[in-house]
């Protein structure tokens, strides 16, 4: 089995253009995003190990932010999540696998999650 190592920002919210009914559109809604990252780890972290030997947590949160293009309208929460991977994928040559889930939290009426999960592997 090989090692791996998983980089995970949780229940992250941020406004984003998204939807395809009438009251969804022209308007930002909430969602909730969950990333992780899979990357291949060092042999050994020791204590004085350099943040360059792994990835930074704050490079997810930004690619499900300030990375989404402004004033750009997704129909589905599908094409929010492939962006965030696409960003992680170009971010960092080391980022093996990324897993986007999503809730759209405007459209829960007695608290269910209700969104996607996209999983990716790098393709070389």
């Amino acid at each position: 089995m090989n090692d791996s190592l998983i980089l995970e920002v949780a229940d992250f919210e941020h406004d984003v253009l998204t939807g395809i009914y009438s009251e969804e559109t022209g308007k930002p809604q909430p969602l909730r995003f969950s990333i992780t990252v899979r990357i291949k780890p060092l042999h050994r972290y020791d204590p004085d190990t350099s943040l360059d030997d792994s990835k930074n947590y704050m490079d997810l949160k930004f690619a499900a932010s300030e990375a989404l293009p402004q004033r750009v309208h997704f129909k589905l929460i599908e094409a929010v999540a492939d962006h965030v991977c696409e960003t992680l994928f170009l971010q960092d040559r080391r980022v093996e696998a990324v897993t986007v889930k999503i809730v759209k939290l405007a459209i829960a009426e007695a608290g269910e999650k209700i969104g996607i999960t996209l999983h990716r592997e790098r393709r070389e």
